[in-house]
C-alpha cells in the first residue's frame, strides 16, 4: 500500500472532504484536482462564477461534487457554500485548498496526522514559510497585519492567519451564521471560532508563488484591504466591549484561573515582591478613583509606563466590579465626611446604592473616593508585601 492509499483510508475513516473554491484559475485547477484525487475522491469544487475554461476542466472529473453559479460573489461565499454542502453530504471535517497552485496536495497527510492527535474541535491552519524571497511584498505585509489583529482580537498567537490551506471541524461551524462573502471570511471564521472556544493549531506546509508575470491573483489591494480593515475594526470593538469581559467573568469562577494567576505572577521569582505589592496597590487605587468607565484603560496604560505587573494591576482594579460598587460608594462617602464637616451627606449601606447616588453630593464623593483609594491602596499593598514575604514558596532542595 502506497502513501496515497494509506491516507485515503484515513480520510474516509475520519469523514474528511477537500473543498476547492475557484474563480478563473483554469491554468492550475486541473492539476490541483488531479493531485488531490490521488488521496481522495471526497472533493467539492465551488465554481465561483468563472468565465474561463473552468467548466470544461471540471467536466473531466465526473466523480467530484461540483457547485456552480454564474455570478462571481467572492471566495468567502464559495467557502461558505462548500462547507454547507460538506455538512449535507455527511462529512465531519473539510480541508480547504486554493486552486491557484500556491498549495500542494502532498501536504494533505500533514493535516490528517495532526487531526489524529486531537481530542477537541480544532481548526488546523497550514502555516506557510513567508520568509522566502519569492513571497510578494503585499502578501508578507498582509500576513503580519492579519496575525497582529488576530492576536489583539483573540489573545492567540497564530503563525499564518491568512493561509487558505486549512482543516475545519464542520459541526461547530455549521451552528454559526457568517456575514462576510469575500477574502475577509477567512478572518471572520478564525476569530469567531476562537471566541467560541474552538482551538487553532498550525502545521507546516509548502507554498509556491509563481513569478509575477504569470501569477494570477484576484485580490484587489484597495477594495479588499479596506473590507478587511473594516471587519477587523468591528471585531476589535466586539472583543473589547463583550468577548474579553465575558471571558474574564467566566474565568474568575474557575479554580485553575486563580492558580495560574498566583503561580505565574505572584510567585514569579524574576520579579521583586515590592513590584508585585505596588502593582496590587496601584490596581486597587485605580479601581476606586472616580473616573468610571476609564479606570481599566488608564490602569493598563500607567502600569506599562511605570513597569508594573499588568496582570496583577488589572486583577486588583476589579475591586469595583458590580457587586462591590455599593460598598465602594458607601465607603467613599464615609471618607468624604472628613472633608465636608457639617455639609456632609450621611447614608446607610444598602444594596440600592448605585452610580445615581453619586449626584447627592458630588464633591463629597470625589474627595472621599480619592481618600479611600489611597487608604485602600496602602492597606492592600502592605498586606500583599507581607504575605509574599511570609508565604513565599521556599526553593526545593536538591535530591
Amino acid at each position: 500500500m502506497n502513501v496515497e492509499q494509506a491516507y485515503s483510508e484515513k480520510i474516509d475513516m475520519h469523514r474528511v472532504c477537500v473543498i476547492i473554491p475557484t474563480y478563473n484559475n483554469a491554468k492550475t485547477l486541473g492539476s490541483i484536482i488531479a493531485d488531490v484525487s490521488a488521496f481522495t475522491n471526497n472533493i467539492i469544487v465551488i465554481n465561483d462564477g468563472s468565465t474561463d475554461e473552468t467548466e470544461n476542466i471540471l467536466a473531466v472529473f465526473p466523480s467530484i461534487h461540483i457547485i456552480s453559479y454564474k455570478k462571481n460573489i467572492g471566495k468567502g461565499w464559495a467557502l461558505r457554500k462548500g462547507l454547507k454542502q460538506a455538512v449535507a453530504l455527511g462529512y465531519q471535517h473539510a480541508i480547504t485548498i486554493d486552486s491557484d497552485g500556491q498549495h500542494f496536495a502532498k501536504d494533505i497527510p500533514v493535516f490528517i496526522d495532526k487531526l489524529e492527535t486531537l481530542n477537541d474541535d480544532t481548526i488546523i491552519i497550514g502555516a506557510r514559510n513567508m520568509d522566502q524571497s519569492s513571497v510578494p511584498g503585499k502578501s508578507s505585509f498582509g500576513h503580519k497585519f492579519s496575525n497582529f489583529w488576530f492576536k489583539v482580537e483573540t489573545g492567540i498567537n497564530a503563525p499564518d492567519t491568512q493561509s487558505g490551506y486549512r482543516l475545519y471541524p464542520l459541526l461547530p461551524l455549521n451552528k454559526m451564521k457568517f456575514i462576510t462573502r469575500k477574502y475577509e471570511f477567512e478572518i471572520e471564521v478564525l476569530v469567531r471560532s476562537a471566541w467560541k472556544g474552538i482551538k487553532i493549531e498550525p502545521v507546516p506546509v509548502s507554498v509556491y508563488y509563481a513569478p509575477k508575470e504569470t501569477r494570477v491573483s484576484h485580490f484587489r489591494p484597495f477594495k479588499d484591504f479596506t473590507r478587511i480593515s473594516i471587519l477587523n475594526t468591528l471585531l476589535v470593538f466586539i472583543a473589547f466591549l463583550y468577548i474579553k469581559p465575558r471571558d474574564f467573568f467566566r474565568n474568575i469562577f474557575k479554580k485553575k484561573f486563580w492558580i495560574d494567576i498566583y503561580n505565574d505572577h505572584f510567585l514569579n521569582p524574576g520579579e521583586p515582591d515590592s513590584v508585585k505589592a505596588l502593582s496590587v496597590a496601584f490596581g486597587v487605587f485605580m479601581g476606586i478613583v472616580p473616573i468610571w468607565g476609564f479606570q481599566l484603560v488608564c490602569a493598563i496604560f500607567l502600569s506599562m509606563l511605570f513597569r508594573l505587573n499588568k496582570v496583577i494591576v488589572i486583577m486588583s482594579a476589579h475591586i469595583s466590579i458590580p457587586p462591590m460598587i455599593p460598598l465602594v460608594i458607601f465607603l467613599s462617602y464615609k471618607a468624604g465626611n472628613l472633608w465636608m464637616n457639617e455639609n456632609a451627606v450621611h447614608m446607610e449601606l444598602s444594596k440600592n446604592i448605585g452610580l445615581a447616588t453619586i449626584s447627592q453630593n458630588l464633591q463629597q464623593y470625589i474627595f472621599g473616593s480619592l481618600t479611600l483609594a489611597v487608604i485602600a491602596a496602602l492597606i492592600f499593598g502592605a498586606f500583599t508585601f507581607i504575605a509574599l514575604k511570609v508565604f513565599k514558596r521556599k526553593p526545593e532542595t536538591a535530591l
